[in-house]
C-alpha cells in the first residue's frame, strides 16, 4: 500500500495507542468525574446531591458564626453552582486567600458535590462600609 493511503485509511497498526481519540478522554473524563454529560443527567446528580441553599447557609452559619450569609444559586435551580456572601468576625486580619481557605475546610464536604462555588468573604466592618456605599 502506499504511503498515503496509509494516511487516508488508518488501521490498528496506524493508530498511537499512547494518545486516546477526543471521544475516549471525554468518556473517561467524565467517568472519573461523575461530570454529567446531559440535562437528565445534572437534574439527577442536583437531586441526589441534597445540596441546597438553606443547608449551605446553616453550615456556614454554624461552623464560621457568620453574621450574614447570603447564598444564590446560579444553576438554575439545580444546586450545582452557588455564590454567597459571607459576613463574619473570622475574617478578620486575614487576606483573601485565608478567608476562602477557611470557608472551603468549612464546606469540603458540600463542595465536593458542587460544581462551582463562587464565596465573597467580608468582616462585619467591611460590610457594614459596602452597605453604605450602595445606598448612595
Amino acid at each position: 500500500m502506499p504511503p498515503l493511503a496509509r494516511l487516508i485509511r488508518p488501521t490498528i497498526a496506524n493508530i498511537n495507542p499512547i494518545r486516546p481519540t477526543r471521544a475516549v478522554w471525554k468518556r473517561t473524563f467524565a467517568m472519573s468525574t461523575g461530570a454529567a454529560e446531559t440535562d437528565t443527567q445534572a437534574a439527577n446528580a442536583a437531586s441526589t446531591s441534597g445540596i441546597t441553599v438553606s443547608s449551605l447557609e446553616g453550615t456556614l452559619k454554624e461552623k464560621l458564626a457568620a453574621e450574614h450569609v447570603d447564598i444564590e444559586d446560579m444553576s438554575g435551580g439545580c444546586g450545582q453552582a452557588f455564590t454567597a456572601v459571607i459576613v463574619s468576625q473570622a475574617f478578620e486580619k486575614k487576606n483573601t486567600l485565608a478567608r476562602h481557605r477557611l470557608v472551603n475546610s468549612a464546606l469540603k464536604t458540600e463542595i465536593a458535590a458542587i460544581h462551582a462555588w463562587t464565596p465573597k468573604c467580608l468582616t462585619p466592618e467591611e460590610w457594614v462600609k459596602k452597605q453604605k456605599e450602595a445606598s448612595f
